[in-house]
């Protein structure tokens, strides 16, 4: 797989800015007002998204599946997959709509998420690919563009009529279902996969009574039975940045969750995140945030 884009310079889909949910839970947007390039999302995300490609040709890999797309497709991601996209359209054409609901939204509505589950697209890479026969495209593209038009339209029950919609589209999916079968990764792309499912399964269930375990690269590195240079090697050339970075990254992602979302003390929140001294949680905050932890946790309470 050639060089991808890093995750924080793709305008298009991840990580999708906060202002792009407006308080918002559900939002759709029309593929055409984006520009479409290559990425890799090696983060959680705090989404679902369904995404419709009606125009446009890529190489789509979920997981350690991979798949051309070469007609229109239907792609239902979970928040915690592993996905990347290279785009393969000429000049870059690309048209269809992609929905993007909140994951918290899901979590506390209880209907939705047992609708979800039920049809089962978001939770099976294998069933998260789904090619649209010839006569099931017209009506797929009106099914988006009335959600988009409802959306936009910011009327008192709009939210109510996008779930509707959201499950005519999986009723609809799960009807014309002929999953598309997936062809084999490269063992580079496989080693870089599984850096990142290790990552995030270290830091799924952070608490502050049993400190992260694995927090360097060697340690990481040792896991998947691979020497630390040839891990670094693979991830610079994936993403363009180093293991140090990625778990860098996600500590301080997480670092500005539980900053956010719990009253935890910057102790707590320290060792949770694999320092013993509060001090040197708050100096390596403070270096690559530019704010001490206290400070930022301040600036969301305001």
């Amino acid at each position: 797989m050639e060089n991808i884009e890093l995750l924080r310079d793709i305008p298009d889909l991840l990580p999708v800015r906060r202002d792009y949910f407006d308080n918002r839970n559900i939002r759709i947007f029309d593929r055409k007002e984006l520009i479409c390039k290559n990425y890799l999302s090696p983060n959680r995300r705090g989404f679902y998204k369904i995404i419709f490609i009606d125009e446009g040709r890529g190489i789509f890999t979920i997981g350690t599946n991979t798949y051309p797309i070469e007609e229109p497709t239907l792609l239902f991601i979970h928040p915690n997959d592993i996905i990347s996209w290279k785009n393969l359209s000429i000049n870059k054409v690309t048209s269809g709509y992609f929905c993007i609901v909140k994951r918290s939204f899901t979590d506390k509505n209880s209907l939705l998420k047992a609708l979800m589950n039920k049809y089962g697209l978001f939770n099976d890479t294998s069933r998260s690919v789904i090619p649209l026969p010839g006569e099931t495209i017209k009506n797929m593209n009106g099914i988006f563009l009335q959600m988009y038009k409802e959306e936009k339209s910011d009327a008192e029950f709009a939210e109510d009529a996008l779930q509707v919609y959201m499950q005519l589209i999986m009723v609809e999916a799960s009807k014309i279902a002929s999953y598309s079968k997936s062809t084999a990764i490269s063992l580079a792309y496989r080693k870089v996969h599984d850096f990142f499912q290790l990552l995030e399964k270290e830091t799924a269930n952070i608490n502050y009574e049993k400190s992260i375990e694995i927090k360097t690269a060697k340690q990481f590195a040792d896991q998947l039975n691979i020497h630390p240079n040839h891990l670094n090697a693979l991830l610079k050339k994936q993403t363009g940045q180093n293991v140090s970075a990625h778990i860098r990254n996600r500590l301080l992602e997480e670092s500005k969750i539980l900053l956010i979302q719990t009253d935890w003390t910057l102790q707590n929140i320290g060792y949770a995140i694999g320092f013993t001294e509060q001090p040197s949680f708050s100096h390596f905050f403070k270096k690559n945030i530019g704010i001490t932890p206290a400070e930022f946790r301040r600036s969301y309470n305001l």
